[in-house]
């Protein structure tokens, strides 16, 4: 079974699994397949809204889909968060890829 199956697998089992759900849509990332790697950030998010990596990894995502005004507004909500967790690290990952766009 490859890496991608086994998550999908892992999450028939659970599908609140959080690094679950980030591996696949990493894997997703990995291999080209964009808009499905989007949505399971997405669905992450919903689910985990605390997940920082994530929203690193989605506006990414978005940056390759030409949605600029979407990650800049995906940024700002990871930046949001971080702060208010206190993540210091991933605040200035976000705010280094926001920076970056504008």
């Amino acid at each position: 079974m490859d890496r991608l199956e086994a998550l999908k697998n892992l999450l028939r089992q659970n599908p609140a699994d959080s690094f679950a759900r980030y591996g696949l849509a990493m894997e997703y990332s990995r291999a080209g397949n964009l808009e499905e790697a989007l949505a399971e950030f997405q669905h992450l998010l919903s689910l985990d809204p605390d997940y920082a990596a994530a929203y690193f990894h989605a506006g990414q995502t978005l940056e390759k889909l030409g949605r600029k005004d979407e990650a800049r507004k995906m940024y700002r909500r990871g930046i949001e968060i971080t702060t208010r967790l206190g993540n210091s690290h991933a605040r200035d990952e976000l705010q280094a890829a926001l920076d970056f766009l504008e």
